[in-house]
């Protein structure tokens, strides 16, 4: 593989990923997510996705682009937010949802990137998160079909823990404040968020960069991500970096100082 990972566009980055595949996508909210790749993927037609994110987006934007359009069958997720379709769908029957705790959702990610099938943790002991029957599926009448699996649970240090699988995917899809042409990323404030373990369980994992720099120019103190997890790097214009949507803006009128 060429030391320089950067591609032509967002479209030739995602052009070969085949319908079917598994799909981890960085960001929290809309904070961070790689908006063009959603996009590029969106115009390149792939379906029957499974999407492992922390949510769905919400509604006309980021992967809330790809529910809209049916080209997701199944979403494992820490909640579903903002996004009315995204529910619409789980309750009537036409997605399959696989919540999952938070913290156990970014560490299923990075378990999965440092080859570590399974781990432990006290996340979800007593509740239905181990003991199973969460739904993870209803029928057009609302009645539960697909449930959540018991889950192993021993004790360890004197502490019940329940045992959760690691998640290694197809693609990863991610956004980066500065990549360099070997693919190490940094992340800026919030965006750091879901994106490094997203990044890590992808078999194939392309970044979206806000800027990309020649290679040696950041310094290895300052790597995030090491470019080993890396395939493709897609090189944003100026316009595209400075796009970042919020899902709500609360503000209040500004008052004057005495």
């Amino acid at each position: 593989m060429s030391l320089d990972k950067v591609v032509a566009s967002a479209a030739d980055a995602v052009v070969d990923i085949p319908s079917g595949s598994s799909v981890a996508v960085g960001g929290f909210g809309l904070a961070g997510i790689p908006t063009f790749l959603i996009e590029a993927l969106l115009d390149q037609g792939a379906d029957d996705l499974t999407v492992v994110s922390n949510n769905c987006g919400v509604d006309g934007a980021g992967l809330g682009l790809l529910l809209e359009q049916r080209r997701i069958s199944r979403v494992i997720a820490s909640y579903v937010g903002e996004n009315k379709e995204f529910g619409r769908q789980y309750l009537s029957g036409e997605l399959t949802v696989e919540l999952t705790p938070q913290g156990t959702l970014a560490e299923r990610l990075r378990a999965g990137g440092s080859g570590i099938g399974a781990f432990f943790t006290p996340t979800g002991v007593g509740t239905l998160v181990a003991e199973g029957g969460l739904p993870w599926r209803y029928d057009t009448d609302g009645k539960v079909v697909l449930e959540s699996p018991p889950k192993e649970v021993r004790i360890f240090h004197g502490r019940e823990m329940v045992l959760e699988e690691s998640i290694v995917t197809d693609v990863a899809l991610v956004r980066a404040a500065v990549v360099d042409r070997a693919g190490n990323c940094v992340f800026h404030a919030s965006t750091r968020n879901f994106n490094p373990a997203a990044a890590m369980s992808g078999r194939l994992t392309i970044v979206e960069a806000e800027q990309v720099v020649e290679i040696g120019e950041i310094g290895p103190d300052d790597v995030h991500l090491p470019g080993v997890f890396v395939q493709r790097v897609v090189a944003l214009t100026p316009d595209q970096a400075a796009r970042k949507d919020i899902e709500k803006r609360t503000t209040r009128e500004r008052t004057s100082r005495p």
